[in-house]
C-alpha cells in the first residue's frame, strides 16, 4: 500500500467516526462575544443546541494558562469552537507583530491543550486565509499551506495561526483526537469592529464612508491603488459552515471557509460607498500599502463535503451597514 492509500484509509476511518453534537452536549464558544464567536452562538441556538458554554475576558483570561486549565477541569465541555483571537487590519498587524503573535499562540495552545488533557471530545480551531502564502496559487487550495513565503504585513498573525492547526494535526496523529481547522477568507457582518485604525477593509470602509456622508466631505481617501482582489464571506454563513463541519467533518487537513467569489478593492469601495449612500469623490493614495495582491481560497473541498455559502455581497453590506447604525458603542471601538 502506498503512503497515499494509508493517508486516505486513515482519513476514511476518521471521517467514519464522526458523530453529530447531541442537543444537549455542552459546547464551549471560546470568543462568544466576537464577530465570529457570537454568530456561532446564534447558529448553535437557531439549530437547538441549548447548553453552550460562554465566558468573558474579564471571567476567564485564556492567556493565563492557570485560568484556563481550572475552567476546562471545572465545566469539561464535550465541544470546543475556538474562535477567540487578537485580529486588526494592516495597521495594527504590522505595528504590534509581537502581540499579536504571543497573544494569539499563547492563547489558542492554552485551550487546545487543556481540551485534549480534559478528554474534549471535538475540537475546532479557527482561522484565517493570511495562513496561506503570499503568492500561492490562486484560487488557494488547502494542500498550498507552508509552501512559500507569507505576506510580511500580517506574518506574526499568520504564524500563530499556523501553529494552532499544526498542534491540532499533531494530536490527531499522536494521541488520536478529533480536532479539525476551518480556514475563513475575509469576514464581515454584526459584531464587526469598526474601528477607524484597528478594523479590516470592509468594516473600516463602512466607518469611513458614513462619517463622509454624514459630514457631507466631497472626497474619501483610501489606501493603495485598489487593484488587489479580495473574498469576502457573510459570518452567518460562516458560522453555519462551523456548526456544518463540527457535524460531518473529520480530518487533518483545514477546511477553507469563502464564496469562491472576488472583486477589486476599487470595486468594493463603490459597492460600500452604494449602499452608504455616500456620492462624492474616492481617491487613492499610491503611498500606502496594498498587502498581498490576490487572496482567493479554492472551497471544492467545503462543497463537495456538502456546503455552498448563502449571503451575496451586497445583500450581506445592508447587513452589516444596519448593524454599525443600530449599535453605536461598537461603531465607537
Amino acid at each position: 500500500m502506498t503512503a497515499s492509500s494509508q493517508k486516505e484509509k486513515k482519513l476514511s476511518r476518521r471521517q467514519k467516526r464522526t458523530k453529530m453534537m447531541e442537543k444537549d452536549a455542552k459546547i464551549y464558544v471560546a470568543g462568544h462575544r466576537g464577530m465570529v464567536g457570537s454568530a456561532i452562538v446564534r447558529e448553535l441556538e437557531r439549530q437547538g443546541y441549548h447548553n453552550i458554554v460562554k465566558r468573558t475576558h474579564k471571567e476567564l483570561d485564556l492567556t493565563r494558562q492557570n485560568q484556563v486549565e481550572k475552567f476546562f477541569e471545572e465545566e469539561k465541555p464535550e465541544y470546543v469552537f475556538l474562535a477567540a483571537a487578537k485580529v486588526g487590519g494592516i495597521m495594527g498587524n504590522a505595528t504590534a507583530k509581537a502581540d499579536f503573535m504571543y497573544d494569539n499562540m499563547i492563547l489558542e495552545m492554552n485551550v487546545i491543550h487543556s481540551a485534549w488533557k480534559n478528554g474534549c471530545k471535538k475540537l475546532e480551531f479557527l482561522g484565517s486565509s493570511c495562513i496561506y502564502p503570499r503568492m500561492a496559487p490562486q484560487p488557494m487550495p488547502e494542500s498550498c499551506l507552508l509552501t512559500g513565503s507569507l505576506e510580511q504585513t500580517n506574518e506574526a498573525y499568520a504564524l500563530a495561526k499556523i501553529s494552532g492547526l499544526k498542534y491540532c494535526e499533531y494530536l490527531n496523529g499522536q494521541y488520536g483526537t478529533d480536532y479539525i481547522s476551518v480556514m475563513p477568507t475575509n469576514l464581515y457582518g454584526p459584531n464587526d469592529n469598526y474601528h477607524p485604525e484597528h478594523s479590516h477593509v470592509l468594516p473600516a470602509l463602512i466607518r469611513r464612508f458614513h462619517e463622509a456622508k454624514e459630514s457631507g466631505k466631497d472626497i474619501v481617501t483610501c489606501w493603495g491603488d485598489g487593484s488587489p482582489l479580495r473574498e469576502f464571506l457573510y459570518v452567518d454563513d460562516l458560522a453555519n459552515l462551523c456548526v456544518f463541519l463540527m457535524n460531518n467533518y473529520s480530518g487533518n487537513e483545514t477546511v477553507n471557509a469563502g464564496t469562491g467569489k472576488e472583486l477589486t478593492i476599487k470595486e468594493l469601495t463603490e459597492l460600500i460607498a452604494k449602499v452608504v449612500g455616500y456620492t462624492g469623490k474616492i481617491e487613492w493614495d499610491k503611498t500606502k500599502p496594498n498587502g498581498t495582491p490576490r487572496k482567493l481560497l479554492d472551497v471544492s473541498k467545503a462543497t463537495k463535503l456538502g456546503w455552498t455559502y448563502k449571503t451575496e455581497l451586497e445583500d450581506g453590506i445592508k447587513l452589516a451597514y444596519e448593524d454599525f447604525q443600530n449599535n453605536p458603542m461598537r461603531a465607537e471601538r
